[in-house]
């Protein structure tokens, strides 16, 4: 369960925890966080990951540039999936970054989340200024009689390495290269709005897919094969990700064509499944053209699906 408000950290209890931005969720993130749950489990603890939002950086460094594999829910959604009891986001402010380490243990991790036992990287730093180290939380776990377990160089090298290789994949428009790395399909979540309707002047009606959390890493603009859970049913569709150029278009959308559906879908949330890369988007030199290039994307798209059993 995510916890966000004053009235959900009632619900902690003795813990097992480990600290980050865990951004991805991806095959190295996983299994430090099978290492916390098991620990949980032996001692008898709450399983939970501390995370803080905004990101920092954003906070002290103004890097309002920075985008995230996941919003918060998709998040929640993956850690929970995990054997997670608990996703923490504590709010970050300035005035939080400037807590001292003592602090921060005393008040955050020991007071607030019940700490028992923390599971974290050996370079981690935190407190004002972040000058405290591992060493450090080691001695605090002395005073406040909480263990800690470290992640090696290793592990540590594994995690940032992956999360490097998805985002670049994913700005290049590698997605199979960004899911093997993830463990699973990347996906972009947001409500279905209404758009001007090209689409279904072309015969290839559009959900317009409207995601809120401006910090979401959007993968590079093309035409994409993708799948969706609508209603309890999976759904396979092509996705165009840019401006539509053709038609003069400025802002950048997302927009799927579903397969074989005709259902009302105006106002859901959908969690949009990408599969795989078809092509650039490009501009096309009349609507009769784009109509026949999007006839050969859903010849593409179906001869991708059959080709991959889906």
């Amino acid at each position: 369960m995510k916890i966000k408000t004053a009235s959900d950290y009632k619900l902690l209890s003795n813990s097992v925890v480990t600290i980050g931005t865990f951004d991805g969720v991806h095959v190295g993130h996983k299994k430090i966080i099978k290492r916390l749950v098991k620990i949980a489990k032996k001692e008898n603890l709450q399983a939970i990951v501390l995370t803080f939002f905004p990101h920092p950086r954003m906070v002290v460094q103004k890097d309002t540039d920075i985008k995230m594999l996941n919003t918060i829910d998709e998040k929640n959604k993956l850690m929970e999936a995990e054997g997670i009891d608990h996703l923490v986001v504590k709010k970050f402010t300035k005035q939080f970054s400037r807590l001292s380490a003592q602090d921060y243990v005393s008040e955050v991790l020991v007071d607030t989340l019940h700490v028992k036992h923390i599971i974290i990287g050996y370079d981690h730093h935190f407190g004002r200024n972040r000058t405290a180290n591992i060493n450090d939380l080691k001695a605090f776990g002395g005073i406040y009689d909480f263990k800690v377990t470290e992640i090696s160089a290793q592990e540590i090298d594994e995690v940032t390495v992956s999360s490097t290789k998805i985002r670049k994949a994913l700005l290049n428009g590698d997605v199979q290269t960004a899911n093997t790395f993830l463990g699973y399909n990347f996906m972009l979540t947001g409500k279905v709005v209404k758009g001007k309707g090209l689409g279904k002047q072309l015969s290839y009606p559009t959900a317009n897919i409207k995601i809120k959390e401006a910090y979401k890493l959007i993968p590079k603009n093309g035409v994409y094969v993708v799948k969706a859970n609508i209603k309890g049913t999976t759904v396979f569709g092509m996705m165009n990700i840019g401006t539509n150029p053709t038609v003069e278009g400025k802002e950048q959308s997302i927009e799927v064509h579903f397969f074989n559906f005709n259902q009302d879908i105006y106002g859901k949330t959908l969690e949009i499944e990408i599969l795989v890369r078809l092509r650039d988007e490009q501009k096309f030199d009349s609507l009769e053209d784009l109509k026949n290039q999007l006839s050969k994307d859903l010849i593409h798209s179906k001869h991708y699906l059959k080709q991959n059993d889906a």
